[in-house]
């Protein structure tokens, strides 16, 4: 039998919280989209941020002209291959109505039904990125539908190159007055404005005087130094000149927001793709990719690429009313900047932090030039402790009652000296934690609901650190009849 008191940590909590700890730096991996798309429903045009193909290369077939309520009619789309879709049944006399109808997969290793306008079933979309050619499925005819009804899909060949609402076959209920709406009566898709090309650098001159600078390293200036994070405010009567830039792999994005964290906040990405950068405005919802939204008037976006540093810039107006998530540029938030890699015009997370301001600021208020932080202090003391606490008091004391009790035998304060030692450092350990534990609580506010799953993993840290205490105050003591009885057990633990 083995010696439990030879035994470390590893048989007890602490080796299960050191790989719980393991566990808070996996990151998320991006998947390719998986059909969950209910909220394109209702204008079927996919949030990628570029403008739809004019000419559609796929085509809807049916299997009947004509239709009953209750029948199931077969309808199929095709064409070059294709890694995701939209299908709806609308009212061939008002296309931007609701979704007619209801679906049936005939193949659900490809495709999935979703609910549209609470009408479960009402849509059918892929249901993984693989390359299809065709799709086919039954259609099944409502009570009380319309006496027109057309099919209309969106189809994604890759991310950057996709058409929406290719109009299929009108089919009718028999003895109805004849369709004669014109087909394909679609609003035409909006224009990504003109972009020109800059010809050179910004600089940091006007910074503190004309212009509302955020710098890292503060006070460098991207006209003479690569690495530099440069984002700048100039206001004229009733707009502000964004220009933006710093090294990227991908895309350069600013954000404006109420609090420190993700969620809510106009946001503004250049993205590179094809040696060409997208200026590009866009919304955040919760800790995920920016939804790109079309038709916002940015003006005088113009780029330029030069030795792995991006630099973009354009116009908006202060105040947008009626213009659905932009923020009124009159009052202050905190400013977000970011980058990270982009594949095919679709962006990744960004590769670190953003660099995020200290404070709230009003870029339309006075000049001024200030700084950010990819980290806050709080959340550096956070890390920096989890670290110390179980990469290395936890390890120093399992190696110290693993090996140095034949070493240091002899008697220290009544005990041991191995043990001693070995006391000190778990507790230290525990204390650590719990101070660790505390910080976010005091940055937050609160508990982080949107920080994904690493708030419960370390809250299950700090449940296992404060049993490792009671596993110690509950120890008896090492001659102790009860101590004997757990040693020959195997349920001894080391403190």
């Amino acid at each position: 039998m083995r010696d439990p008191e030879a035994e470390d940590l590893m048989t007890a909590p602490g080796f299960t919280v050191s790989a719980f700890i393991l566990l808070l730096h996996v990151s998320f991996v991006a998947n390719y989209p998986s059909g969950k798309v209910t909220k394109s429903c209702g204008g079927m045009i996919p949030e990628h941020g570029h403008t739809p193909q004019s000419h559609p290369a796929h085509n809807i077939s049916v299997s009947q002209k004509t239709f009953r309520p209750g029948d199931q009619i077969k309808v199929t789309l095709s064409g070059p291959p294709f890694k995701g879709f939209l299908l709806e049944a609308r009212d061939a006399e008002n296309l931007s109505g609701p979704p007619v109808g209801s679906f049936t997969l005939i193949d659900s290793h490809v495709s999935q039904l979703l609910t549209c306008e609470d009408v479960q079933g009402s849509a059918v979309s892929h249901r993984s990125p693989s390359k299809k050619t065709e799709i086919k499925v039954f259609w099944d005819a409502p009570s009380g539908a319309p006496n027109h009804i057309t099919f209309l899909a969106t189809v994604v060949e890759k991310y950057k190159i996709y058409w929406v609402k290719i109009p299929g076959p009108v089919i009718s209920q028999p003895n109805v007055p004849p369709f004669t709406t014109p087909e394909a009566t679609i609003a035409p898709m909006p224009t990504v404005p003109s972009v020109s090309h800059l010809t050179r650098s910004f600089n940091a001159s006007d910074c503190g005087n004309k212009k509302f600078c955020i710098r890292s390293p503060l006070n460098c200036d991207p006209e003479k130094e690569r690495a530099c994070v440069f984002l700048s405010f100039t206001r004229d009567d009733q707009s502000v000149m964004v220009e933006m830039s710093g090294p990227s792999k991908g895309y350069l994005s600013v954000a404006f927001s109420h609090d420190r964290w993700m969620g809510d906040d106009d946001a503004y990405v250049c993205i590179l793709e094809d040696q060409i950068v997208h200026i590009q405005p866009s919304h955040l919802t919760g800790r995920s990719h920016p939804i790109m939204d079309f038709g916002d008037p940015l003006e005088d976006m113009a780029w330029r690429l030069v030795d792995g540093v991006m630099q973009c810039s354009f116009r908006r107006n202060i105040t947008l009313p009626g213009v659905k998530n932009r923020f009124d540029l009159n009052a202050s938030y905190y400013i977000f900047v970011a980058d990270g890699a982009a594949v095919d015009g679709r962006i990744h997370k960004h590769s670190q932090q953003p660099l995020i301001t200290y404070e709230k600021y009003n870029v339309t208020g006075d000049p001024k030039n200030i700084g950010g932080s990819h980290s806050l202090l709080l959340l550096k003391v956070h890390g920096a402790l989890m670290f110390v606490a179980w990469m290395t008091t936890v390890s120093v004391g399992v190696l110290i009652a693993r090996f140095f009790k034949p070493v240091w035998s002899k008697a220290l304060f009544g005990d041991a000296a191995w043990f001693q030692v070995h006391r000190t450092l778990m507790l230290t350990t525990s204390a650590l934690t719990f101070i660790a534990f505390l910080l976010p609580f005091i940055y937050r506010g609160g508990w982080n609901w949107h920080a994904g799953y690493h708030p419960y993993l370390g809250f299950i840290v700090m449940v296992l650190a404060v049993l490792q205490l009671l596993l110690a105050a509950f120890r008896p003591p090492l001659h102790d009849p009860s101590s004997i009885t757990l040693k020959n057990t195997d349920w001894f633990f080391i403190w």
